[in-house]
């Protein structure tokens, strides 16, 4: 049995090898570092940034995977803190990490991609070459259609409308999919065409319930956009972390042991008892089949800590609403949920702490249970507040949140908090981070209003003083405190 030294030993040896294909730059070697290859990603970086600390291994793996590839891509990082702060300053590097891509030495744009190593891989080898593979025989189509990502494939007997078409719609989603075309006589007379384009599916994906390609039938880019988007994933697509965008409501999503990779054939034996329910509602709701593991935060939403050997049958409706298929998993009980859903025959999952009991202080608490009478059908201005309770910014916030609703007590103003950890947020607001802020107004509390404004006390009451409904009565819209003439 290995001892767990050298196992500890062995990993450290492969995650050094890794870092070793990455290029480190300074001030003295960037210029020089970045002309050697036509492209090289770089990566700027402060060695105490948590978000570079995840990104840094994989990031290496990425560039492990890169480094005998043709044409050549490299990847590099520079210190900003170090050695390459002036090189961090040239380029106008402001936070950490910042990524950028380099084309003979010069910025050729800013790196928005996924921070993944397999995400980084594909979106940097979407960066050199043609945006599109040419297949000059049937053996070249054949191996490109092997790898298991979907593609869009052009079939061109000669140049016309529908190859500058492809050509456009290729460059622009060049970083998100595959893409060839051929010309060749015998390519085109094994696919039947020879003006089209053809969107191919993954390959572990093919199932006898749907065929492997689809053609588009329409003329410009936004049809054919909107015909990728709509036929991508096919009737079960594999909903993963970085495609999670790409699947639309209303979803129905089986999350369990999904691993294409160790376990197609367990995968696909669930996935296929999904496809029987699929096919029958194309168009009207979407599927999918997730990872339990990778999305164990999702599961967490709908009260889940743990998961069987069965598929867990999770779903939101066309307007976010939560839902939780609580039989279990087979065929029918599908059906019959789906239907439901369809319908608006079920009841709504919420994730909600208990309604305080006592709710007299400065900012009420909100929780997902009482938010709708709350807030919503308040007769009263609200300024709500979505927080964590890890978050530093929030705590800092949280006196000068109780200061303010304490001077408006008497107001027709109320302020709120709400845990949104521990609680749904409505769909209505959409909240990517701690404290996000809105403004509510009593008669239109359908639109509320990112609060974008300062964090002290002083800007909270002259906000609120300029955007009440009706004048406060112990402020000026300017937020000038008024004369108690009670006291004259």
């Amino acid at each position: 049995m290995l001892s767990k030294a050298f196992i500890v030993l062995a990993f450290a040896a492969f995650a050094f090898a890794a870092e070793a294909d990455v290029k480190e730059l300074g001030d003295d070697t960037f210029d020089a570092g970045v002309n050697e290859v036509e492209t090289t990603l770089v990566m700027f970086y402060a060695p105490w940034c948590g978000h570079c600390k995840r990104l840094k291994p994989e990031y290496a793996k990425a560039a492990e995977l890169l480094k005998d590839d043709d044409p050549p891509i490299a990847l590099a990082k520079v210190d900003c803190t170090e050695a390459g702060k002036k090189t961090c300053e040239r380029h106008s590097v402001s936070g950490y990490p910042t990524l950028k891509i380099f084309k003979n030495g010069e910025v050729s744009q800013e790196y928005n991609g996924p921070r993944e190593a397999a995400g980084i891989v594909k979106y940097m080898r979407a960066q050199v070459g043609p945006a599109s593979k040419e297949l000059t025989s049937v053996q070249a189509l054949e191996t490109f259609l092997k790898v298991n990502e979907a593609a869009v494939v052009g079939f061109f007997e000669k140049d016309g409308a529908m190859k500058t078409l492809f050509n456009k719609y290729a460059d622009k989603f060049r970083e998100k999919l595959r893409f060839a075309h051929s010309s060749a006589a015998a390519v085109l007379e094994k696919q039947g065409e020879k003006d089209a384009i053809v969107l191919f599916r993954a390959p572990h994906l093919a199932n006898k319930f749907e065929e492997d390609f689809v053609k588009f039938t329409g003329k410009d880019m936004d049809a054919l956009t909107q015909f990728v988007k709509d036929n991508l994933h096919g009737l079960v697509g594999h909903r993963t972390r970085e495609s999670t965008s790409e699947f639309k409501n209303p979803l129905v999503v089986a999350y369990y042991s999904v691993d294409y990779t160790k376990n197609p054939k367990g995968t696909n034996y669930w996935r296929n008892r999904v496809l029987k329910v699929a096919k029958d509602w194309a168009g009207k709701v979407n599927f999918a089949v997730s990872s339990k593991d990778d999305f164990q935060h999702e599961l967490n939403e709908y009260g889940y800590d743990y998961t069987g050997d069965k598929p867990v049958i999770l779903a939101r409706d066309a307007q976010g609403q939560k839902f939780i298929m609580k039989d279990e998993f087979n065929v029918d009980n599908l059906q019959a949920f789906v239907n439901d859903l369809y319908e608006g025959a079920l009841e709504p999952y919420v994730k909600s702490e208990p309604v305080p009991t006592s709710n007299d202080g400065p900012v009420k608490v909100g929780v997902a249970k009482n938010f709708d009478e709350l807030v919503m059908q308040s007769d009263k201005d609200v300024l709500v507040e979505f927080y964590a309770p890890w978050c530093g910014h929030c705590k800092k916030l949280a006196p000068v949140f109780d200061e303010v609703g304490e001077k408006l007590k008497n107001e027709n103003v109320m302020l709120v908090k709400v845990d949104a950890t521990a609680n749904d947020v409505p769909p209505l607001f959409e909240v990517r981070g701690f404290p996000t802020l809105f403004w509510l107004p009593k008669g239109s509390k359908a639109s509320p209003v990112k609060y974008e404004g300062g964090r002290e006390a002083d800007d909270f009451i002259k906000y609120i003083a300029k955007h009440a409904t009706n004048e406060l009565k112990g402020y000026d819209r300017s937020g000038k405190a008024k004369e108690n003439k009670d006291e004259l």
